[in-house]
């Protein structure tokens, strides 16, 4: 085919022996496809626009007879119609008649529907309707082909027969913009909304934990590890089922006892009835709720009041929270997810529902330009703290950033009291267990919290916990420069011993700053005893330290963590020489022989990071294996799920390699004893070795605490977006003033 002629011929395409012209060319008749061409057989193009002569290869595209004389193209050559084609004439009058029978059309009106004639789909009303007077209906006719109806079964109702009615209608309408509002005049119940009405910039990840019949009374079962834990609680009262109503969030109507396992789920719990904010209880009186408040003022409360020497969260807060429906089922939440961690026969259901009322409580107030925002606050940190404690911290993590932003809003900083300090060391205690982990830089920088630094010999007792306030400023600094650690090299070699000479001097002043910490702390935050590992009759591979106040246990466990990760960080010397190898197993061996000896369940939040540094520094098989009990018995305790810590160490550890030299060597033994079956029974049922199993996607290091980089409401992609509306300036709080 000739390249100049492509673009002179406008057929796009043939199909059923027509041929199709291009758009542009307007032509009043069909082509038919004659036979080709023979080699003598040419004509010109001159009518489609062109001079040049079709080449024989191509088909003779050309009108009918009757227009030929008309276009004055020239009489096709005789004896080139091919014999072998069909006769187009009669394929094209059947392809005419098709194209004009009338289709059946699907949005015909059912007025010629049902008079069984042919509508033109005119709108809005089609012509057949307007010439016979008729009114044109649109819509959708459906034919039931199918339409026996049987009678249902149905059981008769008995004396225990009842009925309850599950209104979803907040629920739903809480999904649309303004929904909700067309409730408030019934804002006398509540439903909890769905999980996914929180929608708040979190990523899916693993966060360290600080850590997953019915009869009318709990046996009293006891246990070593803790009055709730594993198989029953040193609860020795009675408590019979509550038929009442309480005023905060008992079942209603309900004809058993949460104390028992229920037979029901409570995925879907009845409707509440609240307490009206300006309603004060005197005290708590459902059965239900006095077991979730002694759980969490005796278990929870422990660790978030480890450094508040004035105890808010276990002993001030909540005498509070009965004047405050959200702060109570806040705490109610944590006590009841506590109890479902360490009692198998508790479920999360009651915990998830206490935790999605004080969450929709905490939206609503925050769309309130008049509320209290120390109570917002103080609310928020406590639903964080609910949310560490679940088995998928990640997935939950809906206030983690909100509370942050909440406290900036109150401005709370170290140098706050009262509630304010409470929640900031308790925020701020949280995220850098987490950077710890995960080799994350603090979001707050600790430069801006305004910690008294002022070091000076301490002589009077009672100030444990500002000496705890200023390590924890210390092992931030250390986390921060941690995670800080470059890379690459510098291009230049100069520049290159210059960085290292920076680093190396902000290491020096991070000891110099641990050092001081330790030679002014009071004598009560040293040891009060201490016994080597021969000296005591626990078999225990560590010595045993023995710290007296809870502050000082908390202040110790991070002093030991810092000295541990400094020489790993050391920019000039490496951590196996023998002075940086000493200095951390060193301190590893006090924070082992701390944990592994301290009886106080109120360290454990602290306990689980440092011991995980400490146990990296191990190399005797005996001290890990002690470890990992230590970590089993605050599991335990506490119920806070800390496999992944085994993983972690057996990994470091190297113990993978010796399992699988052991399973390979099972495997030599097994052929053996194929061919030698008197040699042992045990070899020939030993299972071949298991294969080895990809090691877990590892967590971004080195950055920002993407958690919390965002958690201010001076940024445009603040937490609680869809909620929060800035407060008034000059609202009064009296929450703040009666806790200062």
């Amino acid at each position: 085919a000739s390249p100049a002629l492509s673009h002179r011929v406008f057929i796009v395409a043939v199909y059923n022996n027509q041929a199709y012209l291009a758009p542009g060319l307007d032509l009043d008749y069909q082509y038919q496809v004659p036979s080709p061409l023979d080699s003598a057989s040419t004509f010109s193009a001159s009518t489609l626009g062109g001079d040049q002569q079709i080449s024989p290869d191509y088909h003779d595209i050309s009108p009918r007879p009757a227009k030929r004389q008309k276009l004055g193209l020239p009489k096709p050559a005789k004896g080139t119609k091919n014999k072998s084609m069909p006769d187009v004439g009669q394929s094209a009058e059947a392809a005419v008649a098709a194209a004009n029978k009338p289709k059946r059309v699907r949005t015909g009106c059912l007025t010629c529907r049902e008079r069984h004639l042919k509508c033109d789909e005119g709108l809005p009303d089609c012509q057949n309707c307007r010439k016979s007077s008729r009114i044109c209906k649109r819509g959708v006719r459906l034919n039931f082909i199918d339409t026996t109806v049987k009678s249902p079964p149905m059981i008769s109702p008995t004396e225990d027969w009842k009925v309850k009615f599950q209104d979803e209608s907040r629920d739903i309408a809480s999904e649309y913009k303004g929904g909700l509002a067309r409730y408030s005049h019934l804002d006398q119940t509540i439903t909890p909304p769905r999980e996914q009405l929180l929608e708040f910039s979190t990523r899916p990840m693993i966060i360290d934990p600080l850590m997953s019949v019915e009869t009318n009374a709990l046996p009293p079962i006891q246990h070593s590890a803790g009055p709730y834990s594993d198989g029953g609680l040193s609860v020795k009262q009675e408590i019979a089922p509550s038929r009442g109503t309480s005023r905060h969030h008992s079942l209603s109507g309900s004809s058993e006892s949460f104390l028992v396992p229920p037979s029901t789920s409570y995925s879907n719990p009845p409707e509440q009835t609240l307490t009206q904010p300006n309603e004060t209880r005197d005290y708590l009186n459902s059965p239900e709720e006095v077991l979730f408040m002694q759980v969490f003022v005796e278990e929870v409360g422990l660790w978030m009041d480890s450094m508040d020497s004035m105890k808010h969260f276990s002993r001030l807060l909540p005498f509070h929270s009965l004047g405050e429906p959200m702060l109570l089922n806040a705490f109610l939440a944590c006590g009841a997810r506590h109890l479902a961690l360490v009692n198998p026969v508790y479920h999360e259901d009651k915990a998830l529902y206490y935790y999605d009322t004080a969450t929709t409580q905490l939206l609503r107030s925050l769309q309130n330009p008049d509320r209290d925002t120390v109570i917002c606050a103080t609310t928020a940190v406590i639903l964080n703290v609910y949310e560490i404690m679940s088995e998928r911290a990640m997935q939950r993590m809906n206030h983690i950033a909100g509370a942050r932003a909440l406290i900036k809003e109150c401005g709370w900083s170290a140098r706050s009291t009262g509630i304010g300090a409470a929640c900031f060391w308790l925020n701020v205690g949280m995220e850098l267990l987490s950077c710890l982990h995960f080799n994350w830089q603090v979001a707050w920088d600790p430069d801006q919290w305004g910690v008294d630094m002022d070091f000076q010999q301490e002589t009077a007792s009672g100030q444990e916990e500002v000496w705890v306030h200023r390590m924890l400023y210390i092992v931030g600094k250390i986390a921060n420069f941690r995670a800080s650690i470059p890379r690459f090299q510098e291009a230049s070699p100069h520049d290159e011993q210059i960085r290292l000479q920076t680093r190396y001097a902000e290491w020096k002043r991070l000891k110099a700053l641990c050092d001081s910490w330790n030679s002014n702390i009071p004598r009560t935050m040293h040891p009060m005893a201490y016994l080597y590992p021969a000296q005591t009759s626990s078999k225990s591979a560590f010595p045993e330290v023995w710290l007296i106040k809870r502050a000082t246990i908390v202040g110790r466990l991070f002093y030991h963590t810092a000295m541990c990760l400094l020489p790993q960080i050391n920019p000039i010397m490496s951590k196996d020489t023998k002075e940086m190898h000493d200095m951390q197993l060193s301190h590893a061996h006090q924070i082992c022989g701390i944990t592994a000896h301290v009886k106080d369940r109120g360290v454990a939040s602290v306990a689980l990071r440092s011991l995980a540094i400490a146990a990296e520094c191990l190399v005797e098989r005996r001290e890990q294996e002690e470890v990992l009990d230590i970590f089993e018995k605050i599991r335990k305790e506490t119920g806070w799920k800390v496999g992944f810590l085994h993983k972690e160490l057996k990994l470091k550890w190297g113990w993978q390699e010796q399992d699988a030299a052991q399973q390979q060597m099972a495997a030599q033994q097994n052929s053996l004893a194929q061919f030698f079956p008197s040699t042992t029974q045990a070899s020939a049922t030993s299972l071949p070795p298991a294969p080895p199993q990809p090691p877990p996607r590892a967590m971004p290091s080195g950055i920002l605490n993407p958690l919390l980089k965002t958690a201010d409401f001076s940024l445009p992609n603040h937490p609680y977006q869809q909620y929060y509306q800035p407060p008034n300036l000059h609202q009064h709080h009296q929450f703040a003033h009666n806790y200062m």
